[in-house]
């Protein structure tokens, strides 16, 4: 079965501001106040946690990679703590799902959010039944940019790794996207919007009114 499989953070749905809010309670219960912008940093904020606390003890004097360590799980409690208060979902993404999914294909998940984490946020948004296969970060020994991880999603998803894609926003995203040997489609409206072009996937799209034509045309 064609398979369309997407990226969580920045692809599907815009969580930074969540992310940064669990960040800035670390940072504040280490007496240091906010130290990240929920603006200026969203592109750091949905490349993890760990890049979220570089990012902000580098803003300090005397804090280094023991910290980021120390309060990676306490980061983890406080982002699941309050997941999605501040998480919207694209315009047009679960449209666009309902649709590929009517159509006739598979569609999963491959995100490098550890896998409960994820699925709690897509519960709580109340869309997980819309995807057959959720991969996280922690579902594999392997996580993206390793091609196995985009090819167990589409698997768990009941589909062909052969006849799939796969949607994102980052150069991790592309470079699953070239291991696998399968096209990608990059969004632009994510926080990293800037460098999509640069990073040339198959096909680009600035809404997801674009995708299923798109998917029509590099995986039939």
């Amino acid at each position: 079965m064609r398979t369309v499989i997407f990226d969580l953070d920045g692809t599907l749905a815009d969580t930074s501001g969540d992310l940064i809010a669990a960040a800035n309670q670390c940072f504040r219960g280490l007496g240091l106040g906010d130290l990240l912008d929920p603006t200026l940093d969203a592109g750091t904020a949905l490349r993890g946690g760990r890049a979220m606390l570089t990012l902000g003890f580098s803003r300090v004097e005397g804090f280094g990679q023991t910290y980021v360590d120390g309060q990676y799980p306490v980061l983890l409690e406080a982002y699941a703590g309050d997941i999605a208060s501040r998480t919207l979902l694209y315009p047009g993404a679960m449209e666009a799902v309902a649709g590929l999914t009517e159509a006739g294909y598979a569609v999963g998940i491959a995100t490098n959010k550890p896998e409960g984490l994820a699925e709690t946020l897509l519960q709580t948004l109340g869309v997980r039944d819309a995807f057959g296969s959720l991969v996280g970060a922690d579902t594999l020994p392997v996580r993206k940019p390793d091609p196995e991880h985009h090819f167990e999603a589409v698997r768990r998803a009941g589909g062909d790794p052969a006849r799939s894609l796969l949607v994102g926003d980052t150069v991790t995203d592309r470079e699953t996207s070239r291991n696998a040997g399968v096209p990608s489609v990059l969004v632009t409206f994510g926080p990293g919007r800037d460098a999509v072009q640069g990073l040339e996937p198959e096909a680009v799209i600035d809404h997801y009114d674009e995708l299923p034509a798109v998917v029509t045309r590099l995986i039939g």
